[in-house]
């Protein structure tokens, strides 16, 4: 190419003109999308357009329409994911009306925050504010001169279109489901200062505490990244709460990371939650419970009120102010460490368990819980009986009781623990049901090994029933085959009572083959040995020592695939002892799978070498008792409590 190709001047719009015939406001009218043009001519004029490179001058084009076809998003912090996914629902709603985007990072700085909006408004039509820092006087004393302009994460103030986010509703949920599990002193890793957000999230979490009298809080300062809640680490662990808020996903990535280095057990040792739901958020280890806010919907919901204020008809649907967000539990949050259940203030000493005179179910919020009345009139929360609709599918979704408690208050189920997420408290988890998995996670095929499956089915309760003298309760379950036919019904009934020095829980299911004929197997009937789980299974924590005992058996070895009447896991932690007495059907005993090395955990055995089959129109009726006591037994003693579980 020569030197003179090189410097040939890019086509002038009078050319294209001259060429086509027209005159140069017909060919502006062409290049900005003007309908004004007869089709025909049009299509000539970008087809001589297209022939001479010609490309419209973005400067003129402005100067011309008035508007720089650009918005500006003004954000603390570019690296914080929940801004990345905000830009991108502004970006790409935009790009839709032809918009481009053009991005100022603050760097959490609130001094700086005025001139950077001042300054990108000068280059583009109108702006977006995403969680600004600076205070609320200065804030509403700029948006006159920036706009138009809406503003993400702040109260609405009646004149600029806002997008809040109802914190409080997400905090209040965080703090239910904590308090639910058994949780009374909780710790908020703070956010930046000069955070809108931060100053809400502290505000929902001191009114949340306020109103319940047993609930501590604590407030340690950190900031907004994963270092700070990396440095926080050792301020959270000499708090001695058993349960942390951070302020959002990566604070709580952070203080993950450094609890992880320490060899704290998350959530054995200390509950972890989060706020946001950011990408990785379930990819974390453990994956991480937090509040769901849905970010690129907010962007995009953004650019259609901008739209709006520009003159333009952008059909995107605006979200609802403010936004509530939807907690997801993950694996970072469980029952309060048992050691430190047993000795908080708001619960009865080590020294003395409380005795159970009475026991009730009642529904609160759609959920059902099981209260144990004390003799001295003291409620003891014992159970609460979780639907499993979030459950992810993967894991076959089932009800579930969890957390189960002793009347002291020591928690004896474990959920989606880290060595096997689909274990969840105690529940009817069978590995294979003609094809179908109600276990959760791989599936054992003859030949190959565990496989992971699109074999998961599902187990929905119609609506539990509780009996008029609240002492069972009755619900009626579906089960969903994977490809979410029904399968099979069962009604499931759970009734408790009084024990000396504790507490007992009968399940019973009658499993009806109301469909077709039943066949279910496990991992033993497929090939591997011992390994014939399935049923009903209690999946408990683990202590600083667990014995497993049966009628003349102690350990692991003796009492796996033994046929014991019963089963006890007598653990201790620190000074404290429970007893978990699980007692077969009289009428059906079957061997046991029983855990204690790898995990603590034990069910009878619906098919332990031979698959179990049930006709079309038969049904199979499954029980299980369990005694659960604040102290530890011997065999002999077991054996005699074992004796009146079914009276």
């Amino acid at each position: 190419m020569t030197q003179n190709a090189w410097a040939r001047p890019a086509p002038t719009i009078a050319e294209v003109a001259q060429a086509a015939g027209v005159s140069r406001a017909t060919v502006s009218r062409v290049m900005n999308g003007r309908v004004t043009v007869d089709e025909d001519l049009a299509q000539r004029v970008r087809e001589v357009a297209e022939r001479l490179h010609y490309r419209p001058s973005t400067v003129a084009r402005s100067l011309s329409l008035g508007r720089t076809n650009t918005v500006a998003v003004v954000v603390p912090d570019l690296a914080n994911p929940m801004f990345q996914q905000i830009l991108r629902g502004v970006s790409a709603a935009a790009a839709e009306d032809g918009y481009r985007v053009l991005v100022a990072d603050t760097s959490e700085t609130a001094s700086d925050e005025r001139q950077v909006a001042l300054d990108a408004r000068l280059r583009c039509d109108a702006l977006v504010l995403v969680s600004p820092r600076m205070p609320e006087a200065e804030l509403r004393a700029l948006l006159p001169e920036v706009g138009p302009v809406v503003v993400i994460n702040r109260e609405p103030d009646g004149a600029t279109p806002t997008l809040a986010i109802d914190y409080a509703a997400g905090i209040e949920e965080i703090v239910e489901h904590l308090v639910g599990l058994g949780h009374r002193h909780l710790l908020y890793l703070a956010g930046p200062v000069a955070s809108a957000s931060h100053a809400a999230r502290l505000a929902a979490l001191r009114t949340a505490a306020a109103r319940r009298a047993e609930v501590r809080l604590s407030e340690c300062a950190a900031g907004s990244s994963v270092d700070s809640g990396y440095a926080a680490a050792g301020d959270v662990l000499a708090s001695r709460a058993t349960a942390v808020v951070a302020y959002n996903d990566l604070v709580a990535f952070g203080l993950l990371a450094r609890l992880n280095e320490l060899g704290v057990a998350v959530p054995g040792d200390l509950s972890v939650t989060g706020f946001d739901d950011i990408e990785l958020a379930r990819f974390s280890v453990p994956s991480l419970t937090t509040a769901t806010v849905p970010q690129v919907e907010l962007g995009r919901s953004a650019w259609g009120r901008l739209g709006a204020l520009v003159g333009l008809g952008t059909g995107v649907e605006a979200l609802d102010s403010p936004v509530r967000p939807r907690l997801a539990v993950r694996a970072s949050t469980g029952p309060v460490p048992p050691a430190v259940g047993a000795s908080t203030a708001d619960r009865a000493p080590a020294r003395t368990a409380p005795t159970v005179a009475q026991v009730r179910w009642r529904t609160e919020g759609g959920v059902l819980l099981l209260d144990g009345v004390s003799d001295e009139g003291a409620e003891l929360p014992l159970v609460r009986y979780e639907p499993g609709d979030r459950v992810p599918r993967v894991h076959a979704p089932r009800p579930h009781l969890h957390p189960v408690r002793s009347a002291a208050g020591v928690s004896l189920t474990e959920t989606s623990p880290v060595d096997h997420r689909h274990h969840y408290g105690v529940s009817m988890a069978v590995p294979v049901v003609n094809g179908t998995s109600y276990w959760g996670g791989r599936t054992y095929v003859r030949d190959e090994g565990p496989t992971l499956l699109p074999n998961h089915g599902r187990q929905v309760g119609q609506g539990a029933r509780v009996a008029p003298d609240a002492t069972s309760v009755t619900d009626e379950v579906v089960w969903y085959d994977e490809h979410d036919e029904v399968l099979l019904r069962e009604t499931r009934t759970l009734a408790a009572a009084p024990a000396p020095g504790g507490w007992t829980l009968r399940w019973t299911s009658v499993l009806r083959a109301t469909e077709r004929d039943l066949q279910i197997e496990s991992p033993g009937t497929n090939g591997r040995a011992n390994a014939g789980y399935g049923g009903l299974f209690w999946r408990l924590p683990g202590a600083h020592a667990t014995l497993a005992l049966g009628r003349g058996l102690v350990g692991e070895a003796s009492v796996h695939g033994s046929d014991s009447p019963w089963l006890a896991f007598v653990q201790r932690r620190d000074t404290a002892a429970t007893t978990l007495l699980l007692v077969q059907d009289p009428d059906a005993v079957r061997p046991w799978f029983a855990r204690v090395a790898e995990y603590v955990g034990a069910g009878p055995a619906l098919a332990w070498d031979e698959p179990l089959r049930v006709a079309h129109g038969d049904e199979l009726v499954v029980r299980m008792a369990a005694v659960v006591l604040d102290r530890a037994v011997d065999g002999d003693e077991a054996d005699a409590l074992a004796a009146g579980a079914w009276a």
